[in-house]
């Protein structure tokens, strides 16, 4: 389980197909006041889902990122629905309509993401790239956004989206260096950070 709508078998990562789940880092509105976390909620449900289950994935496709699509099932619960119904992810209209009609009944019960404001998650990851897009890169990759860093742990690399990045600096020095796709960071020998928790 990597997050609230990607999970991992090995070295096969699969995009739960037909929905968009709030990411780890996400807050949303509260019914009456506050926020709370439904990025990392989503994330605890989808590992609540998959623990200790038989898990199946029929594959729809791949996405842009060579990620297999797929709707998958724990003991036979269709996860990609779950995680809609209960208001932790959004149907991704974009791509499928499969989910559009439990995401109404979710809307209607207020549950989770549904019960004050929230950004839909590609909105919120879109928001997050235009930001990092302003922060000062080296000349040589001035497009490009992914932060390569060196740890104790390994190298590896950020997306804006994740909670070190703003936090992270490239030391280019230091063998630090900048990525323009996940696929150029693995490529180069670097694992995603959200792999390192």
């Amino acid at each position: 389980m990597i997050d609230g709508d990607t999970l991992a078998f090995g070295s096969v990562r699969v995009r739960l197909e037909g929905i968009d789940a709030p990411e780890q880092e996400q807050s949303c509105g509260k019914a009456w006041f506050g926020t709370w976390k439904c990025g990392k909620a989503a994330t605890e449900h989808l590992e609540r889902l998959v623990r200790d289950r038989a898990i199946r994935c029929d594959s729809v496709g791949t996405d842009a990122y060579g990620r297999m699509l797929g709707i998958c099932l724990a003991d036979g619960l269709d996860i990609n629905a779950d995680m809609v119904r209960n208001g932790l992810a959004w149907a991704f209209v974009k791509y499928s309509q499969r989910y559009v009609e439990v995401e109404a009944d979710a809307r209607a019960a207020k549950r989770g993401i549904w019960q004050g404001t929230a950004v839909p998650a590609w909105q919120w990851r879109a928001e997050r790239w235009r930001a990092a897009s302003s922060e000062k890169r080296d000349e040589a990759t001035p497009a490009c956004l992914i932060k390569g860093n060196i740890t104790r742990k390994g190298n590896i690399y950020h997306l804006p989206t994740e909670r070190w990045y703003d936090k992270t600096r490239i030391e280019v020095d230091k063998g630090e260096r900048w990525f323009c796709s996940e696929s150029e960071a693995v490529a180069a020998g670097w694992r995603p950070a959200i792999a390192a928790r």
